[in-house]
C-alpha cells in the first residue's frame, strides 16, 4: 500500500482476529514510532510492547474504553516522563506524532489499530513495572481486523473539507 492509500485506509479498529503479528512487522511499526519527529529532538517518549494475553487483559481493565486492548495481538503503551510545566505539552505532541506514524505503518501492513486512554495510571504502572518518574500516556492496540480488511474508505465520516479548512483567516 502506498502512503496515501494507508492514510485513506487507516481507521480505528477495536475488534481483532486471533492472529499474531509477525515479529518483523511489529518491529517495523515500532521503528516508525521511533523515527517520528520530536520537539528539539528531545525523544522523551518510550514504548512498552505487550503481547502476553494475560498482561493485555490486565491492561484493558485500566480504562472502560480500552476493552479492545485485551483482544489485540499487541498493544504499545506510550510512556512519558512525569509532567514538567511546559515540557508536558511538547511531550504529548511528540507522543501523538509517534502514535500516528505507528498507526500508518500498521495500516500499510494491513494491521488495524485503535488508541485508548490509559485511565488508571497506577494499574498500568504496576502491570508494566514502570518507574515512578514515568507516566503511561496512551495505549495503541494492534491486530488484524476481525471485520472488513483495511482498504481506502470510499465514504468518509468526516466534516466536509470546506467546513474544516480556512484559508488566510477564519
Amino acid at each position: 500500500m502506498d502512503t496515501w492509500d494507508a492514510i485513506r485506509a487507516r481507521r480505528n479498529v477495536r475488534s481483532f482476529r486471533d492472529k499474531a503479528i509477525a515479529e518483523e512487522d511489529l518491529r517495523r511499526i515500532l521503528e516508525a514510532g521511533r523515527r517520528a519527529p520530536s520537539a528539539n529532538n528531545r525523544q522523551r517518549r518510550d514504548f512498552v510492547v505487550s503481547t502476553d494475553r494475560a498482561q493485555l487483559q490486565e491492561l484493558a481493565k485500566a480504562w472502560q474504553g480500552a476493552g479492545h486492548v485485551a483482544t489485540s495481538a499487541a498493544t504499545v503503551t506510550l510512556v512519558l516522563p512525569k509532567a514538567e510545566a511546559n515540557a508536558h505539552e511538547l511531550d504529548l505532541f511528540d507522543a501523538g506524532q509517534a502514535t500516528l506514524q505507528m498507526m500508518l505503518a500498521a495500516a500499510d501492513l494491513g494491521i488495524g489499530s485503535g488508541h485508548a486512554s490509559t485511565g488508571d495510571k497506577a494499574v498500568v504502572r504496576r502491570v508494566l513495572g514502570l518507574p515512578e518518574d514515568r507516566d503511561p500516556a496512551y495505549f495503541i492496540a494492534f491486530g488484524y481486523p476481525a471485520g472488513r480488511p483495511l482498504r481506502p474508505l470510499a465514504r468518509l465520516n468526516r466534516r466536509p473539507f470546506e467546513e474544516v479548512v480556512h484559508t488566510g483567516r477564519w
